[in-house]
C-alpha cells in the first residue's frame, strides 16, 4: 500500500500515546524510576511489545524505521544554532585540554577496538556474518540510537538491510546496560574512598525520578526572542532548524548525483547549521536565536527518535544474530571498564571519578545518561566537570562527526579492520599527549610522569 502523509501523522500519534503511557507508568512504578530508564525507552519497548512484532495491537507504518535516520539529520542541525561566538580556541584549549584529549580518545578508541578486535573476532566466529557488523556496536554504544539510525542508514543503503535494526539493539543495550553498570561504579568507587562529592542514587531529588519538576523548581524553556505579531518565536526558531535540514538534503542529493558520492546529510546537516548561525551573526540576527528553545527542540527530536528507533526493532533479526550482539556488547563494557579505571584514574589532572564516569555514561548511552551519572557523584555540579565536558564538547563534537561520517564508508569499502587499527594508534597517541602534557598521576594524584612535573 502506498505511503501517505496521514500514515505519517498515524505512526506521530502512536508513538505519543506510547510516550504519554510510558510516562504515567515511570510516574507510578518505583524501580523503573530508581533505574532511570528513560520514558522514551519505555516507550519503544511498547512499540515492540504491542506492534507487529508482538501483538499486533498497534501498528507503525511500513516506513515508520526510516524516521530515525531523519530525525538524527533534524537533531544534528540543532546543535550549532543559537551559539554565540566566545573565548578564543587557544584559551579553551588551555583550560579543557585533558578533557579534550580523554574524551576523544575514549570515542575513538571504542570505534577502533570494535573494528579490530571484534571485527577479528566475529570473521573467527562468525564467518558468515558481514564485516559491517562490528561497527554497528559503537555506533551504537558512544554514538546512541541517532547515530545508530544514521550509520546504519548509510550501510543499508550498501546492501546490508538489518544495519539499523541491529544499530538500534545495541544503542538500547548500551544505554540501559551503561546506567546500571555506571551506578554500580559509583557505589564501588564511593566506598572506595575515590569520590571527592558523594551521592546515594537513593538520595537524590524526586524530581529526578518521577520526572516531574514542583511548581518552586521551574524553569523557562527559553525567551521570546522575537514579537509573536510577526512570528511565534518558536516557529522562528522551528524555521531556522528546518532551513539547515532542507539544505543538507539538497546538498546531499547534488553530490549524489555529481559524484556518485553518498554523504551522510547529518554531517552536511550540522555544517548548515554553523552557515546559518554565522550568516545571522554577521547580520546583526544572532542575538534573536535562543539557544535554550534550540536545545529543546533538539531534546525533543531526540525523545521521538529513541522511541521510534526501539519500536521498530525487529526482534527476529536480533535474535538470529543475538550471539554475535552478546559478545560485542560484553567488549563494549570491557573497553568502558579498562577505560575508566586505567586511563580515566591515572590522566585526569583532578576528580577523575567525576569526569571518568561522564565519559562512561556518554560511550554507553546517550549525553544525558552522562549528565544524570555525573550528577549522583556531583549533585550540584561543584566539581565544574559538567562545565568543563560541556565546553570540550565544541571541539569533540568535530572527532564525533568525522567519525560517523567517514568510517561508515570505509566499512563499506573493505577497509574496516584497518580503520580499526589506524583509530587505535590515534586514540594512543591522543593519550600519549595528554601524559605529557598533563601527566601521569599515582593512586593518590601525585604525578609520576614525566619527571619535569613532579612535585607540581
Amino acid at each position: 500500500m502506498e505511503f501517505s502523509a496521514l500514515d505519517l501523522t498515524y505512526d506521530v500519534c502512536i508513538i505519543s500515546l506510547l510516550m504519554l503511557i510510558a510516562k504515567l507508568v515511570r510516574i507510578r512504578v518505583r524501580p523503573l524510576q530508581n533505574l532511570f530508564i528513560p520514558t522514551a525507552l519505555i516507550a519503544g519497548f511498547f512499540g515492540v511489545l504491542l506492534g507487529r512484532h508482538g501483538l499486533g495491537v498497534l501498528t507503525l507504518s511500513s516506513q515508520a524505521s526510516s524516521y530515525a535516520g531523519i530525525l538524527i539529520t533534524v537533531l544534528f542541525a540543532t546543535m550549532y544554532l543559537g551559539k554565540q561566538s566566545g573565548a578564543k580556541f587557544s584559551t579553551m584549549m588551555r583550560n579543557v585540554g585533558d578533557t579534550f584529549l580523554l574524551n576523544s580518545a575514549a570515542e575513538i578508541l571504542q570505534f577502533g577496538i570494535a573494528l579490530l578486535v571484534g571485527g577479528a573476532l566475529l570473521r573467527v566466529l562468525f564467518p558468515q556474518l558481514t564485516g559491517w557488523f562490528a561497527l554497528m556496536m559503537p555506533s551504537g554504544f558512544a554514538g546512541g540510537h541517532g547515530t545508530a539510525a544514521a550509520v546504519g542508514g548509510v550501510l543499508e543503503k550498501a546492501g546490508w538491510a538489518d544495519a539499523v535494526t541491529i544499530g538500534q539493539t545495541f544503542a538500547t543495550f548500551g544505554l540501559l546496560g551503561g546506567v546500571f553498570s555506571g551506578v554500580l561504579m559509583i557505589n564501588y568507587c564511593a566506598r572506595k574512598g575515590y569520590t571527592k562529592v558523594i551521592c546515594r542514587a537513593s538520595d537524590l531529588p524526586e524530581e529526578m525520578k518521577t520526572g516531574l519538576v514542583p511548581a518552586e523548581k521551574q524553569t523557562s524553556l527559553g525567551n521570546g526572542t522575537i514579537s509573536t505579531m510577526s512570528m511565534d518565536p518558536l516557529t522562528w526558531h522551528l524555521v531556522l532548524i528546518m532551513v539547515a535540514v532542507g539544505a543538507s538534503y539538497l546538498v546531499g542529493n547534488a553530490i549524489n548525483r555529481t559524484f556518485s558520492v553518498s554523504v551522510p546529510t547529518y554531517g552536511l546537516a550540522l555544517v548548515a547549521g554553523v552557515l546559518l548561525q554565522g550568516g545571522l551573526n554577521r547580520l546583526k540576527l544572532g542575538s534573536y536565536v535562543d539557544r535554550r528553545v534550540v536545545s529543546r527542540i533538539g531534546s525533543s527530536v531526540t525523545d521521538y527518535l529513541v522511541a521510534f528507533g526501539v519500536a521498530t526493532i525487529d526482534v527476529g533479526v536480533v535474535m538470529r544474530y543475538w550471539q554475535a550482539i552478546l559478545i560485542l556488547c560484553v567488549l563494549g563494557f570491557l573497553v568502558v571498564w579498562a577505560y575508566f579505571m586505567l586511563v580515566s584514574r591515572r590522566l585526569f589532572c583532578d576528580h577523575w571519578v567525576e569526569r571518568g564516569i561522564y565519559i562512561w555514561g556518554w560511550c554507553t548511552g546517550v549525553m544525558s545518561i552522562a549528565v544524570l551519572l555525573l550528577r549522583i557523584v556531583d549533585p550540584e555540579f561543584k566539581t565544574g566537570v559538567l562545565e568543563d565536558s560541556g565546553l570540550a564538547w565544541i571541539f569533540v563534537s568535530f572527532v564525533d562527526l568525522a567519525l560517523v561520517t567517514f568510517l561508515p564508508i570505509l566499512v563499506a569499502g573493505g577497509l574496516g579492520l584497518t580503520s580499526g587499527a589506524v583509530l587505535i594508534l590515534v586514540g594512543l597517541a591522543l593519550l600519549g599527549v595528554c601524559a605529557l602534557r598533563y601527566g601521569v598521576r599515582d593512586k593518590a594524584g601525585k604525578v609520576v610522569f614525566p619527571a619535569s612535573k613532579r612535585g607540581e
